[in-house]
């Protein structure tokens, strides 16, 4: 369509921003932290200004991590969508403040410039009953409280891609999706649509990763209440940004920083072990629930550039029909199996941007 599209990816510290421009892509760039919404708008009109589109902005499209049981489609702004977006910021503190405040900052800003609402939550929308629900008292479910599954914009733009790449046959096959990165998480897709996925309540559930914990046993949290005076909020804290590959390690949670270091420092090769392992454990079980594996894809920061991980998290899945092409993925080409490997692995390179941008094109042309 014609005209300039502006599309905002919140993270959980920090705020991407991309502009598209009849429908193509012409820039992309970070906007710094995600409580600075004065700083990144700055870095807005900078970017509107620099390309002189500022007069032909026809859309603002923002990633929201969560959706709740309420919002499963992209949505134009309002205050009324707002305000049932306040009502769900005690599901997900991290994101959602601040997600708002940038909407609100935007609409003040691009006055009578659609607000294009995107959810991360809404790819999970379908997952069985069995995926959704956590095994507590059952009225807390009624109340919201169930897996909802995060990284859904990732997740359909690989759906999208691998069907392009990879034809319709392939997308309605037994495909584990895996989106590595600082937060990590995967999903799995049998005829097209989600049945289960590694985060839950909220993107600390799952897999270990950079900062977060991953699964945990809930009786920690009451002994470190008894042993240290832990709060459930000071609980939550550290699980979600002091814990992972940083608490391993006690240094960092860049992969790169820990590969670098992990022959001099056992905590460092700790910390990628556990990961690699959990991630590993992580396809059988989802593969169990397929009843078996035909595509595996590897995305996100870790997943599409290092190779060192990928083959560690492949290693001993042959009995997954997972036979990996060493050659090929030291190249990080577009398929690193071998040509006989009964489950293809893939490495696609996300693009969480095209697909919001995308959702803004179709809801104001319609």
């Amino acid at each position: 369509m014609d005209g300039a599209v502006v599309t905002i990816n919140a993270g959980s510290s920090s705020v991407k921003f991309a502009l598209f421009r009849d429908g193509k892509r012409i820039e992309s760039g970070a906007g710094g932290r995600l409580d600075d919404v004065a700083g990144f708008m700055s870095e807005v009109g900078r970017l509107l200004r620099a390309h002189g589109v500022e007069r032909s902005l026809v859309g603002v499209g923002h990633r929201i991590v969560h959706g709740g049981s309420r919002f499963f489609e992209p949505v134009i702004a309002s205050g009324e969508i707002l305000a049932e977006l306040r009502q769900l910021m005690p599901f997900d503190p991290e994101h959602l403040p601040a997600e708002i405040a940038l909407v609100e900052a935007c609409t003040r800003v691009f006055a009578g410039v659609p607000q294009v609402l995107c959810f991360d939550t809404a790819f999970h929308r379908d997952l069985p009953i069995v995926a959704r629900m956590l095994a507590i008292p059952r009225k807390y479910f009624d109340a919201g409280v169930r897996r909802y599954g995060f990284h859904g914009l990732s997740y359909t733009y690989l759906m999208q891609e691998l069907e392009r790449v990879a034809g319709a046959k392939t997308t309605r096959g037994r495909v584990i999706l895996a989106h590595l990165g600082n937060g990590a998480s995967r999903a799995s897709v049998r005829e097209g649509r989600c049945v289960d996925t590694t985060m839950a309540f909220t993107p600390t559930a799952g897999l270990v990763m950079g900062t977060r914990s991953g699964d945990l046993d809930p009786g920690i949290a009451a002994y470190l209440a008894r042993s240290e005076g832990m709060s459930a909020e000071q609980f939550a804290a550290m699980a979600s940004s002091r814990s992972g590959m940083l608490g391993v390690s006690e240094t960092s949670s860049d992969v790169r920083e820990l590969l670098e270091r992990e022959k001099s420092d056992p905590r460092a090769a700790e910390a990628i072990g556990l990961f690699c392992f959990q991630a590993r454990k992580w396809i059988g079980a989802l593969a169990a629930g397929l009843g078996g594996l035909d595509v595996l894809v590897f995305s996100g920061g870790i997943g599409e550039n290092s190779a060192v991980i990928r083959g560690r998290i492949c290693e001993g899945l042959e009995f997954l029909g997972i036979d990996l092409d060493a050659g090929r993925n030291e190249r990080g080409e577009a398929v690193i199996s071998r040509e006989e490997s009964m489950a293809s692995v893939r490495v696609i390179r996300t693009d969480e941007e095209s697909v919001i941008a995308e959702a803004v094109c179709r809801l104001i042309e319609t």
